[in-house]
């Protein structure tokens, strides 16, 4: 066993974009809310290159206009057609088995999103994840503004170190969340940002679900 793999006691994940693989229809939503609207849509190596938290800055960016709309009004029509959607997806391939091997070996898992609390309940257990959870920490609200706080509160219900958790993401505000809890990161592209801005942040990087796991092995 890798010497570094033995100090941690929990594993924290991301959900959209790092246990489902969800950034598609994230594309395919946001692209809708801009046609509709007149405006110029995106790809997903857009999205990938561009999107990030909080989100009301990346809509800015597609062109939004929240003098003549309110940034409510259209984080209510995404998420409306987001969760009219999103058992469409499907978990990204390895998903099942690395958390079943993590449990397996005796560690803690929880899952930390920017995804509604009662939303992230019951898309886990939709794709019966829900069981191998002890915590899982979602947003009161639709804004994804950051999960920071809501990360700060896992932590004292865990009552642990941050130096024991790995949190497991695919974006660099996962890597900023884990730098707060003083937590070590390890993060997988493909999801909603670029393998490049990934390795720009700092964090370590594998490319799958198998390699992260050899990895800490």
């Amino acid at each position: 066993m890798n010497p570094a793999f033995t100090k941690y006691k929990h594993i924290i994940w991301d959900w959209n974009g790092t246990l489902l693989d969800d950034g598609w229809l994230c594309v395919e939503i946001l692209n809708r809310m801009l046609a509709c609207r007149g405006m110029k849509t995106t790809s997903i190596f857009e999205y990938q290159k561009y999107f990030d938290f909080p989100v009301i800055n990346y809509y800015i960016k597609l062109g939004f206009n929240f003098e003549k709309e309110s940034f409510d009004d259209v984080a209510k029509e995404y998420i409306r057609a987001y969760e009219s959607q999103c058992r469409e997806c499907h978990l990204r391939q390895g998903v099942i088995d690395v958390v079943k091997q993590f449990k397996a070996k005796g560690f803690l898992q929880s899952v930390l999103s920017a995804s509604q609390q009662s939303s992230l309940f019951g898309i886990l257990e939709f794709f019966g994840l829900k069981e191998f959870f002890e915590n899982i920490a979602g947003l009161d609200d639709y804004y994804a503004h950051s999960k920071i706080d809501i990360g700060r509160k896992l932590l004292k219900n865990l009552a642990i170190s941050g130096r024991e958790i790995l949190l497991i993401g695919d974006t660099t505000h996962d890597y900023q969340t884990a730098c707060e809890l003083e937590a070590d990161c390890l993060l997988l592209p493909a999801g909603h940002q670029s393998r490049e801005r990934l390795v720009a942040c700092g964090a370590k990087v594998c490319d799958s679900f198998d390699e992260a796991f050899k990895s800490l092995f």
